[in-house]
């Protein structure tokens, strides 16, 4: 049985959110490109894998870190000046705050954590 959960994020400025490494950022134009950036990256392992590839000793990493959730859904929608984005997904919030620091850096707060 899984454990999902709801998470409720925002972002104040998604036109300049960007992580700190390029190759991982998130470059797209809106809350909707955010928001399938980020179901992309729970869902798939490639986000992980060039990030894994970019660290000194690749080998070394934890691949528990690249695990996903094939039912991961993202909405993300705007809302005044910020951007509200909702995830479900049964990954831990520890896999979310690292994808999340991949694409958009630390520019995002979590509001909520509900049961799906």
């Amino acid at each position: 049985m899984t454990n999902r959960s709801r998470y409720y994020i925002q972002i104040k400025d998604l036109p300049h959110a960007r992580g700190a490494e390029a190759a991982l950022s998130y470059d797209g134009a809106g809350p909707n490109d955010f928001a399938a950036a980020l179901q992309e990256a729970l869902r798939s392992p490639l986000l992980f894998q060039r990030w894994r590839a970019l660290q000194p000793d690749p080998d070394s990493v934890d691949v528990r870190l690249g695990v996903t959730d094939q039912l991961a859904n993202v909405s993300a929608k705007a809302v005044d000046l910020h951007t509200d984005v909702e995830v479900t997904s049964d990954l831990p919030m520890s896999i979310l705050r690292q994808r999340l620091n991949w694409l958009i850096g630390n520019h995002w707060q979590l509001h909520d954590v509900r049961p799906a």
